[in-house]
């Protein structure tokens, strides 16, 4: 699916392609809930790296944070996001340098509604954050059992 996407301000636009459109995890890590997550929590998509299109670039920035667990060692993630509104974009890891997860809050293109939601990093959450967790939700204090990727095509909403 080709996702369109914007920061706030528009300084920054792009296309990518989607493997794995569907919005259905939260993360409530630290990382993301204060990088990206208005509601405590940020809601990454997976898409092909090699697809992204980008207009303003000049006006990306990237952000390295540490890791969840430890703030003396620093994160391999880089978080793009708007040098001029602030707008988280996309994230992408030279470890998986295939990828690139965008921030559903960043996607102007429609995105399908998903059937249940994965909440991930749940003792990280804000003590202010009260998860919409219903019934079917899965729940991990950690990772995932499944990837974007495996969620998706478990569910037949994947090639």
């Amino acid at each position: 699916m080709q996702l369109e996407g914007s920061c706030h301000c528009k300084a920054v636009t792009f296309t990518v392609e989607a493997y794995a459109p569907f919005p259905y995890m939260r993360c409530y890590c630290t990382i993301c809930r204060k990088t990206a997550g208005g509601g405590g929590y940020a809601i990454n998509l997976g898409a092909h790296a090699a697809t992204l299109a980008v207009k303003g670039r000049e006006n990306v920035c990237i952000y390295r944070g540490y890791a969840t667990d430890d703030t003396q060692r620093a994160g391999t993630a880089e978080r793009h996001f708007c040098g001029t509104c602030g707008s988280a974009l996309w994230v992408w890891d030279a470890r998986w340098p295939d990828l690139l997860h965008p921030h559903a809050s960043a996607i102007d293109t429609d995105l399908p509604i998903p059937p249940e939601n994965t909440h991930i990093m749940l003792p990280f959450k804000a003590n202010w954050v009260t998860p919409h967790i219903r019934p079917g939700d899965a729940q991990f204090g950690g990772y995932p059992d499944a990837s974007l990727a495996q969620w998706h095509k478990a569910r037949g909403l994947a090639d």
